[in-house]
């Protein structure tokens, strides 16, 4: 994922359906310079993590 889709995502109010290592997560925060992002799981929020943006997959439809 490019880091102006996940900014996109992370601004707004409507959940995206992405997932990282097959969890469906929440972006936090986005840092393009080092092309990551703070995440967690949907069902797990103290499982905060820093990511790479090339991880995270976003599901469509």
């Amino acid at each position: 994922m490019n880091a102006q889709r996940a900014r996109q995502i992370a601004n707004s109010p409507k959940l995206a359906n992405v997932t990282y290592n097959g969890r469906q997560i929440y972006i936090q925060h986005v840092d393009a310079d080092s092309q990551t992002a703070r995440v967690f799981p949907i069902d797990a929020p103290e499982e905060e993590q820093n990511v790479p943006l090339s991880q995270l997959i976003e599901h469509l439809g």
